[in-house]
């Protein structure tokens, strides 16, 4: 019988803030503003009541008359982007009816570690005036107990900014105008310009020419705008990294001084703690690792002033508890095919030498019994082209099977994924439960785009089960990720495959037992940059052959069944 498994994460001790949840030895709150910082910020939500209009911008848009709603539980909590950190001071909460007995207003610098900074079990509704004192970039409304059946709705959030505090430290340098000694813009590296290494996306780089930039010296800069203290750079290196580079400021991007000195650079990522002033920063780069040129991934750079553009909003991490925010069942009657609102088929030949064809669904059903069958046939399809099969000799495709995306139906950004997979068997076989970054399809090549393997098999390796992630430095053979194997054939019986996913890594589980964990932090300072802070979708499909497995045999029988019990998503 299937067993709808409760994700279940014990909540924190409720902190009480005092005076001031700035850092340590911070002074009073500045005089507070009038002005709304929140008006018209980018605004994100646990939830909108179902099939509404009264989504989260809806609460900061200055009009009375518009709200959001969120689905009929707790907790809820709408969270607020106010572009970069800032000194916060007052809150204006407007209920409508649906209003929280119980909340918290919590400040973030990252919107992943929250600090109250004001709380209440005793809400009355209506329009709450709020006084408290905080720094960040983000403000949430935390709510823990509605005062009626339904959820709970704001007409209107409105904070308020001190008028004279000290600037805090942010980014300067996101989208701003950058140079470069040259760039590559060829088949090994298209349209690599300088642009590339400040716009915030880790799958993106620079690199200088390979006809007249693979020399010493080299150089990128940026412009920020207006002048800047800055206190911190940020670069993250692709192989062709510098040992050898100065950090240096100018007012005119012409006389430039040095404010740091790198003699012994190690590539990967390396952050820099500096003082300096001026409009312009630049990376002198005097000394190669090797025989190639300066490529770049991100070239960040903190600290006040300048005329910053504010990087796009972090996604909030999963909730505490977690709630299941999307599943599939399969529990409709024998022969349904995929729910279309959920799932749409990829159809043709697939990747890696894989020797099948994926119908339209024609392999893709229930089986009355709560599964959906993802079924591989040795079927032969005409006109098609696939590498030749090792079985029959021919070049025509021998094999039809499924590959199920929820791509243009539902994305995420963290959660949980979990499903209940019986694999299919026999040589030859790769059945997997996997994710992709949604931007392959906008335009963004993987592997820069990101993978996720929750699950892969091999059938000529019955006992073992892979998990691993693949970025744009560490992919196919170099992925990073793990076997598990179980000393029984893993097509014995279902067995849960598991990620737990949130902005510092990944934890991976077979049927509860931890396999592989991931930190993000170690990644990026020891094999590359991160791409997986960005939405990504699911994917379910049972190949035939490919480089991996490789092919059938005369030994292989077909039918084979992978048999899903269920796929769910927490958040």
């Amino acid at each position: 019988m299937k067993r709808l498994i409760t994700a279940v994460a014990l909540l924190g001790a409720l902190v009480v803030p005092t005076v001031s949840a700035g850092p340590a030895g911070t002074a009073q709150a500045a005089e507070c503003g009038t002005a709304n910082a929140a008006l018209n910020a980018p605004v994100t939500a646990s939830s909108v009541e179902t099939g509404s209009p009264f989504v989260a911008a809806s609460a900061v848009d200055g009009n009375a008359g518009t709200r959001w709603s969120s689905a009929f539980s707790d907790p809820q909590w709408l969270r607020v982007d106010l572009g970069a950190n800032r000194e916060v001071c007052g809150a204006t909460l407007q209920w409508e009816a649906a209003y929280a007995t119980a909340f918290q207003l919590q400040v973030s610098a990252d919107g992943s570690s929250w600090t109250t900074v004001y709380q209440t079990t005793t809400g009355t509704g209506g329009t709450q005036n709020v006084t408290f004192t905080g720094t960040g970039r983000y403000l949430r409304v935390h709510t823990t107990a509605r005062a009626t059946q339904y959820g709970v709705s704001l007409w209107e959030f409105a904070v308020r900014t001190g008028t004279n505090s000290t600037p805090t430290e942010g980014l300067l340098s996101y989208n701003k105008p950058a140079f470069a000694s040259s760039f590559q813009d060829d088949g090994a590296c298209p349209a690599c310009t300088p642009a590339k290494a400040l716009d915030f996306n880790p799958a993106t780089r620079w690199a200088t020419s390979a006809t007249t930039g693979w020399v010493d010296p080299g150089w990128i800069y940026v412009d920020l705008g207006a002048t800047a203290q800055v206190s911190k750079v940020v670069v993250q290196w692709d192989p062709a990294f510098a040992t050898g580079f100065e950090i240096q400021t100018s007012a005119n991007a012409s006389s430039w001084t040095t404010i740091h000195t790198v003699t012994a650079g190690t590539g990967f990522k390396q952050t820099f703690t500096v003082n300096g002033t001026g409009r312009y920063v630049r990376l002198n780069l005097t000394k190669r690792s090797g025989q190639y040129g300066y490529s770049l991934w991100e070239f960040q750079v903190y600290g006040t002033g300048g005329s910053p553009t504010p990087p796009p909003a972090q996604a909030p991490d999963p909730g505490n508890p977690l709630r299941l925010v999307w599943s599939d069942e399969f529990n409709a009657t024998a022969g349904s095919r995929p729910d279309s609102a959920k799932w749409r088929p990829e159809i043709g030949t697939g990747q890696n030498a894989e020797l099948q064809y994926y119908t339209d669904n024609r392999n893709a059903f229930t089986d009355g019994a709560g599964n959906m069958v993802l079924e591989a046939r040795r079927e032969v399809t005409p006109g098609s082209a696939c590498p030749v099969d090792p079985v029959s000799g021919s070049g025509t495709c021998q094999y039809t099977s499924a590959r199920l995306i929820t791509e243009g139906k539902a994305s995420w950004t963290y959660g949980r994924f979990e499903a209940r997979v019986k694999v299919s068997g026999t040589k030859g076989l790769w059945p997997a439960f996997w994710m992709l970054g949604t931007d392959i399809f906008k335009g963004t090549p993987w592997p820069a785009s990101g993978e996720i393997d929750i699950m892969e098999h091999l059938g000529r390796e019955p006992n073992t089960a892979y998990q691993t992630i693949h970025g744009p430095a560490y992919f196919g053979g170099g992925g990073i990720g793990k076997m598990h194997d179980i000393g029984q054939d893993y097509a014995n019986a279902f067995h849960v495959f598991r990620v737990d996913w949130n902005s510092k890594g990944m934890v991976f589980s077979i049927d509860d037992v931890t396999v592989l964990t991931i930190d993000k932090a170690t990644v990026e300072a020891t094999r590359g940059p991160w791409v997986f802070d960005k939405p990504f979708f699911i994917l379910l499909n049972n190949a035939v052959g490919g480089e991996w497995p490789g092919p059938p045999d005369a030994t292989t029988v077909f039918p084979q069944r992978m048999l899903v019990d269920y796929v769910r998503v927490y958040q």
